[in-house]
């Protein structure tokens, strides 16, 4: 997910002229009309329950998939349904610690990795890892791919061969010869969505996420929802705890996007390239202290000069004919989400430096095979964004917000500008965002796990989802930024987290975790367990 918080390091953005009406006088965020909808799919839901059988394509042992229709439109329960794709592993019932003792089921453990446009359809494979037997033990692992993610009747804007667009240029002050050609690209990708979707592109943002998931509760045959959302999937479940306070058990919402109505998304989205500039300088610093290992200078600053230097090359001559400076740029965007990327990124940009392209290449080259995935799930993303909330509707508003912040904060922000911008031209009808909001009493505690620096989800995004969620609980974790924390390599995090889905408890208010360790130089590439991110499915 490219959104999250607002301020620069240069202080609080000034955003005027974002006060856009929304397209057709869009209804209430929280419409009767939906509720009453929500409330008839679900019983239709838990009537027809859910037929297990075999997953698309190969899956592990034990895991099964199956498929609940949802209503397009919650305001017409009778009208279209779509499908959506669940994956489920049976809780194990075994103790990891002690292999003759049973452990009670607690029913299904429902994930959401955010995006939008991931999936979590792999999801329940995550029990095998050591960090979640525990979980495994108790829980069924629910996985699903969201309405519009593939082969959840999955939502396209263009043809998948013409998605990645490699080599690419990723000027980080655009001249205005080239912003005028990405101004006509978003034009001609929302349109590609509007003409590619038809009018049920709509129907596709957080709210109606939110109603799916009563209704994936209700056929699991749940009588209230136990649920962990990462990144975007946490302003998913706040959505949810807000629209259906009732229907909660437990909640754990890991790394949270700012909920507040006013910040949906396009503030968001400045606050997080704001924030990659943070992360950025922790990575440049790290590998300033090995330039034993690197050679890639002694400070940050020379870092820089020496990325500089590859993306200058990279104009000039891609590695490969496919690694311009926009697939640099992607490439060392993970390593503002995920630390243990470091040493693979900062290898490869050595290697290149020293005449060996083909480490960077490995990294940053397109992949034909994963265009038609890469290309619903941006699909998605923009689907779900543009929907959402109103957007500025006139590209100086974007220029001189952007213009002024990439000044400080070069590294992400009109990268970030291209990533969203078809959502100022966009012709669907928008959402009025919902005010999140829960009272004493209302639900049962929720436990928010947050990282300090982390660049995709904003610290601040995470404090004021805990004002906004009463008898809450947030951890954090301290002096790190990587994105989504729960059941990584943070043994006191993981405690909390297990402590509260196994026996519900919470250690107050407030805790802090110290940060896990810094990246070895000398570890492979990948994160610290290559399979969790690949079982858990990214979020952005």
């Amino acid at each position: 997910m490219r959104a999250a918080a607002l301020y620069s390091a240069a202080g609080s953005l000034l955003l005027t002229g974002l006060a856009v009406t929304p397209a057709d006088g869009a209804p209430g965020a929280a419409g009767a009309a939906e509720l009453r909808g929500t409330a008839v799919a679900a019983a239709k839901a838990r009537t027809a329950g859910l037929d297990f059988g075999a997953c698309p394509g190969e899956s592990p042992a034990g895991m099964r998939c199956a498929t609940v229709r949802v209503p397009l439109d919650y305001a017409r329960p009778g009208g279209k349904q779509i499908e959506l794709t669940v994956s489920r592993m049976p809780a194990t019932q075994r103790d990891p610690r002690n292999s003759k003792h049973r452990v009670p089921r607690q029913g299904a453990l429902v994930y959401n990795p955010g995006g939008p446009g991931a999936s979590s359809l792999n999801f329940p494979m995550i029990g095998v890892v050591p960090e979640w037997r525990r979980i495994a033990s108790a829980y069924d692992l629910v996985g699903y791919a969201p309405r519009g993610v593939a082969p959840s009747s999955p939502l396209s804007c263009e043809k998948p061969e013409k998605f990645y667009k490699a080599p690419s240029p990723a000027p980080v002050h655009p001249g205005e010869a080239y912003k005028r050609e990405r101004i006509a690209r978003a034009k001609a990708y929302a349109r590609g969505c509007a003409e590619r979707s038809g009018s049920g592109l709509e129907f596709y943002h957080s709210l109606n996420n939110a109603r799916d998931l009563d209704v994936l509760r209700a056929a699991l045959g749940e009588s209230r929802l136990t649920f962990m959302g990462a990144s975007y999937g946490t302003y998913v479940g706040a959505l949810y705890a807000t629209l259906f306070p009732g229907h909660l058990r437990r909640m754990v919402l890991d790394s949270a996007v700012d909920p507040d109505p006013a910040k949906v998304w396009y503030r968001e989205n400045l606050d997080q390239s704001a924030a990659f500039e943070d992360r950025w300088a922790d990575f440049r610093a790290w590998v300033a202290r090995h330039d034993d290992v690197y050679g890639l200078g002694t400070t940050p600053a020379a870092v820089q000069r020496s990325y500089d230097t590859a993306s200058d090359r990279l104009q000039a001559h891609p590695a490969d004919g496919k690694v311009g400076p926009g697939q640099l740029q992607n490439t060392f965007l993970m390593a503002g989400y995920y630390d243990d990327y470091w040493p693979s990124r900062a290898a490869a940009l050595s290697a290149y430096l020293k005449g060996d392209a083909k480490p960077l290449v490995r990294l940053g080259a397109p992949s034909p095979e994963t265009a038609t995935e890469a290309e619903n799930g941006s699909a998605v993303y923009a689907a779900v964004e543009c929907n959402d909330a109103p957007w500025p509707a006139d590209f100086r508003v974007w220029d001189r917000d952007n213009t002024r912040l990439a000044r400080t904060a070069p590294f992400e922000t009109w990268d970030n500008v291209w990533a969203n911008l078809p959502c100022a031209y966009w012709t669907a009808r928008r959402q009025v965002p919902l005010d999140v909001r829960t009272g004493p009493g209302e639900t049962p505690p929720v436990l928010i796990l947050a990282a300090e620096r982390d660049a995709a989800t904003p610290y601040g995004g995470a404090l004021e989802l805990h004002r906004r969620l009463a008898e809450s609980t947030l951890v954090t974790e301290r002096d790190a930024g990587t994105h989504g924390i729960g059941g990584g390599p943070n043994k006191c995090v993981n405690a909390y987290l297990d402590a509260y889905l196994l026996e519900g408890r919470l250690p107050g208010r407030r805790a802090a975790c110290a940060p896990r360790p810094e990246p070895r130089p000398a570890e492979p590439a990948g994160r610290g367990t290559p399979d969790r991110d690949a079982i858990k499915g990214k979020g952005a």
